[in-house]
């Protein structure tokens, strides 16, 4: 179905510039590590989560972990009600959990995070456009903070440091690394951060970062994740009843690739000494 165009494209911001960004860490202080994130009008809570156990398709002798993801929009998230999935997300809400989760196992290395299992739960508090983008992008802070946190206590730990099943049941304490040892692993487990951005051709023009007005108008959208050293997790590009020439798909993913390096530095300068 072909988007309805509506609202004045027109904005107080540059065709290539980023919606204002605001973080804000441990929102919420039950989870191991959350994010309330905004990017214009669109807020994300992200919240990462350990679980108790690998899940129970996993051997019981994993040494490798597992990263899973949920995403929901909140019923006072969008214009008109938006009615909750109760029983078992619906076809969008599957395929941005998908989205993201994948995005989030693209960049963590599972070998070196060791038999653990983190959930990621980005819930949509309002939506303004790039909720998707704006998940992954939030997820992102949320799981390196949790990760950094599981370093600290001796929970995740290199390969050749890891205590054994009869240790730990002896009650063996685990080995404490130093502050450079810590920083080394953690770039280990997470070599590089992970943003998306959505970008779109809008009047023949490229912009960065649609929010809902510039997507409703859009004659081309699309959603690209990276990781921080220019690698590309996903593509996601359509044609709104409208085709595009190869010059117009480069200058779209360059245009993108700028605005996830900005996000890149957003992420790296929101976690600087943070413990």
């Amino acid at each position: 179905m072909a988007k309805m165009k509506s609202g004045d494209v027109s904005s107080n911001r540059a065709a290539d510039e980023l919606r204002n960004i605001e973080v804000t860490l441990d929102f919420t202080p039950n989870a191991d590590a959350s994010v309330l994130y905004q990017q214009g009008d669109t807020m994300v809570l992200a919240c990462a989560t350990v679980a108790a156990s690998l899940p129970r398709w996993f051997p019981r002798d994993a040494n490798r972990g597992w990263v899973h993801a949920e995403y929901s929009l909140l019923p006072g998230s969008t214009d008109s009600r938006f009615q909750r999935e109760r029983r078992v997300a619906k076809g969008r809400t599957q395929e941005i959990e998908r989205l993201v989760a994948r995005s989030l196992r693209g960049a963590i290395d599972l070998e070196a995070l060791g038999p653990i299992a983190i959930t990621v739960d980005c819930d949509i508090l309002n939506a303004d456009g790039g909720t998707r983008c704006a998940s992954i992008t939030a997820a992102n802070i949320a799981l390196r903070l949790c990760v950094r946190r599981l370093i600290a206590s001796g929970r995740c730990l290199p390969a050749d440091k890891r205590l054994t099943y009869d240790q730990i049941k002896a009650g063996v304490e685990a080995p404490t690394l130093s502050s450079k040892e810590a920083i080394e692993h953690e770039n280990n487990v997470i070599p590089h951060d992970l943003a998306a951005i959505s970008v779109g051709l809008v009047n023949g023009e490229v912009y960065t970062d649609l929010d809902y007005i510039l997507d409703s108008n859009a004659d081309v959208d699309m959603n690209v994740v990276m990781t921080a050293d220019g690698k590309f997790v996903e593509v996601q590009g359509t044609g709104e009843e409208f085709t595009y020439t190869r010059e117009e798909l480069d200058a779209l993913l360059e245009a993108a690739t700028d605005g996830v390096k900005e996000l890149n530095n957003m992420q790296a300068n929101v976690l600087a000494d943070i413990e």
